[in-house]
């Protein structure tokens, strides 16, 4: 009859370093992985939040009142000056979109040609800079930057603006948000106008 022989040899000292050795690597890597992970979420996230933040700020704002050109009692254009907002970004006005709205539609402006007149005014349809102030002296584009003042003029499309009628003009740069200005025209229209 053979005999089972049971092998009952215990752990070294020097395989359970080893066991140990190899739990300890592998949790290592396991929590630089989970780290990464973490560090590259954190860092999209923040990315996220400021990018929201520059596309939700506006980089402009209307400076001073909105002036309403007319004639028989309708307005047929309307000029606007802006300026950049605290902590606002430069925009470059040659790639903004103008847009006008009222009870009967939704047009979108043109550019006049030339793009910029001093003190001139838009034809039907269509937008152009009027008047470009506190313009830095190597300044040759359209971009209006830190305590500049460009002015605008918006050519009212078909149906001009009677009294009392309410209007918007939209201005959307590249980025940020879309600037909404909207008014009433008065109820008497003269040659011009304010409009608050």
């Amino acid at each position: 009859m053979s005999k089972f022989v049971r092998n009952e040899d215990a752990f070294t000292g020097l395989e359970a370093a080893i066991v140990l050795i190899a739990f300890v690597v592998v949790a290592a890597v396991f929590s630089y992985v989970v780290l990464g992970a973490g560090f590259f979420t954190t860092q999209k996230s923040q990315e996220v939040v400021h990018t929201s933040v520059a596309q939700t700020s506006s980089s402009m704002e209307v400076v001073g009142d909105v002036i309403g050109n007319g004639a028989n009692n309708v307005l047929n254009n309307v000029t606007i000056t802006f300026g950049l907002s605290a902590g606002g970004g430069d925009v470059d006005f040659e790639k903004i979109v103008v847009t006008y709205a009222n009870r009967t539609g939704v047009t979108t402006l043109g550019k006049d040609t030339p793009f910029y007149k001093d003190k001139g005014t838009a034809s039907e349809a269509k937008w152009m800079i009027s008047k470009i102030m506190n313009n830095a002296t190597d300044d040759t584009g359209y971009l209006l930057q830190a305590r500049e003042q460009f002015t605008i003029s918006a050519g009212i499309p078909g149906d001009s603006i009677g009294p009392n009628e309410e209007f918007t003009i939209e201005v959307k740069p590249v980025v940020g948000s879309s600037l909404a200005i909207v008014r009433t025209a008065p109820a008497q229209i003269d040659d011009i106008c304010r409009m608050f």
